[in-house]
């Protein structure tokens, strides 16, 4: 049966099956094609296709080609690892500056320079023999077998979770693993990558999509390091670092222990912060709390404030949104249209003269933004005491251009991010932008009937605005507040499978959705009824005891 193929500009007609590598022969050398989307779904360059179809096929500019591109080489790195050090177990964790994480674990053994060197020749030298990536597609009682082999215990765990029957297994010049992944045809394809030693692991820098295909520039962060480790180390104690041993706490423990131990850690954490502020409250009369999207941010500011209130500490919270400027005075963004995250978009002159006068005792009127007329109007008049210090909380609050006329020993910077530590097993870390991205999805239609495409379509834009202003500013805060919370996804599941269930297939953002529907299934669904009320989570899925 005759079928037409569009791709590459051309379309063609065909009597039998054709592969997608065998479309691109002369136009891959340079193996700058990853994968294809056919039909809008993301196929693998050995997919044969015998059907009509649309055909694009992607680079490493495109998010579903680093969707390959990345997991086919931790498989190369884990290889590698296998090869050199067979008796060795490794762990990937998504890390600082965007790389890979790759830590030993149950081992003596510490990376080391000579450690970094034997694999990265080993790794170069299995990118240089160009070995294919064969799929084995198996039944899930034989994959179960293999890993018991292989001594995958932690991927035999996860089996359980899964609801097909079948594993695709990807075995490369007799190893043997699964990525959870669509892979590249060989090894070949891994050329781009750099591996640095990062005690008490590596660290690897991969081709991202958001630099145009190209590995970003390295840029040490200490603070956010620290506190991934110490989210690693507090999992690891409780024993909620992976997929299976959360659904097991939940299916063994219950719903209602589980939330009360993963929101005592945020207790904790508000007690902590809130006694550092205690013994500096002389000196401090700004707080200012910034963090990316879907953080938990309003939430945290209601329960920063309850906390430092309980300590005789009464915090006046101000808005930087009411200090915007008008739609006129904003800067443009690539498309033309105001940048309403640019920091030139509000007035920081005026911000910083009404943070000085009260600071100094003075009586000031507050501007208030009416987004409806996008003008601002007067709002409330203040005058703060010694035991106010003011809360300030937004995109730019750790922004020193926001108060540079603050002296610093008045300021203490609180930086907030959910920074999990979860993994599928240890070859396959959760996306900790994936979890936002799921948060933001499911606030955006709890409360206001957003479907899930409109949150894609912004999130791009999202993504760019948090990587200029806001991560930049997380180095040299006074305190990180780690918002995560172990049980969210299971809790969050729920909410977010029928919003990406409704996303077509001819849409944009399908492969998004499919996606994250592939990641989700490996969580069992929790009842939410015992989330306390003013937990993080309630920003989310409501029933906050701080809503308006």
């Amino acid at each position: 049966m005759e079928f037409t193929l569009h791709y590459l500009g051309k379309t063609e007609k065909f009597s039998k099956k054709v592969m997608l590598s065998d479309l691109i022969e002369n136009e891959n050398q340079d193996r700058k094609y990853i994968c294809a989307k056919v039909n809008n779904k993301v196929r693998e360059l050995t997919y044969q296709v015998s059907y009509d179809a649309d055909i694009q096929f992607l680079t490493l500019a495109d998010n579903a080609a680093k969707s390959a591109y990345e997991p086919s080489l931790r498989y190369v790195i884990a290889m590698a690892f296998h090869n050199c050090y067979p008796d060795l177990k490794i762990k990937f964790t998504f890390n600082v500056s965007r790389t890979i994480g790759v830590f030993l674990t149950g081992s003596k053994q510490v990376a080391n320079t000579a450690m970094l060197i034997r694999i990265r020749h080993e790794i170069d030298r299995i990118i240089q023999e160009d070995y294919p990536l064969k799929r084995i597609i198996v039944p899930n009682d034989e994959a179960a077998r293999i890993y018991d082999k292989w001594g995958y215990q932690d991927k035999s765990d996860v089996l359980q979770y899964r609801p097909e029957k079948t594993v695709h297994l990807y075995e490369c010049d007799g190893y043997l693993n699964y990525m959870y992944a669509r892979m590249v045809p060989s090894t070949g394809y891994l050329k781009s990558y750099k591996i640095r030693l990062y005690t008490p692991g590596f660290l690897v820098s991969y081709p991202r999509p958001e630099c145009g295909g190209q590995i970003p520039e390295f840029n040490e962060s200490p603070t956010y390091g620290r506190t991934l480790r110490e989210s690693h180390d507090w999992a690891k104690i409780v024993g909620v670092d992976t997929v299976s041993r959360i659904n097991n706490e939940i299916i063994v423990g219950g719903s209602s222990e589980f939330i009360n131990i993963c929101e005592a850690r945020h207790n904790r954490m508000l007690a902590e912060l809130g006694q550092l502020i205690e013994d500096d409250i002389s000196n401090i009369r700004l707080i200012c709390v910034a963090g990316p999207s879907s953080s938990g941010k309003t939430t945290f500011a209601n329960r920063l404030r309850v906390e430092l209130l309980s300590r005789g500490i009464k915090p006046i919270r101000i808005s930087l949104d009411d200090y915007y400027l008008r739609n006129d005075q904003v800067p443009l963004n690539e498309k033309g249209e105001p940048d309403l995250e640019h920091i030139e978009a509000l007035d920081i002159e005026l911000f910083n003269q009404n943070m000085s006068d009260l600071i100094n005792g003075e009586e000031v009127t507050l501007p208030k933004f009416d987004f409806k007329t996008g003008t601002r109007v007067p709002g409330r008049t203040l005058k703060v005491g010694k035991d106010e210090p003011i809360l300030i909380e937004g995109i730019h609050a750790l922004n020193d251009r926001m108060t540079d006329s603050i002296p610093k020993a008045n300021k203490f910077k609180i930086f907030i991010s959910p920074q999990g530590q979860v993994n599928l097993d240890n070859h396959n870390p959760v996306s900790i932008t994936d979890l936002r991205l799921i948060r933001r999805m499911v606030r955006d239609y709890q409360f206001r009937n957003s479907p899930a495409e409109e949150t894609f379509s912004m999130w791009a834009g999202v993504r760019a605005g948090e990587f200029k202003w806001i991560y930049p500013t997380q180095e040299g805060c006074d305190y990180v507040f780690n918002s995560y919370l172990a049980y969210e996804l299971p809790c969050l599941k729920k909410y977010a499978v029928p919003l990406l269930q409704n996303i077509s297939k001819d849409s944009p953002y399908f492969l998004d959705a499919e996606r994250l529907l592939h990641m989700l299934k490996f969580f069992v669904d929790m009842e939410d009824k015992w989330v306390p009320s003013n937990s993080l989570m309630r920003e989310f899925i409501g029933g906050s005891c701080y809503e308006e």
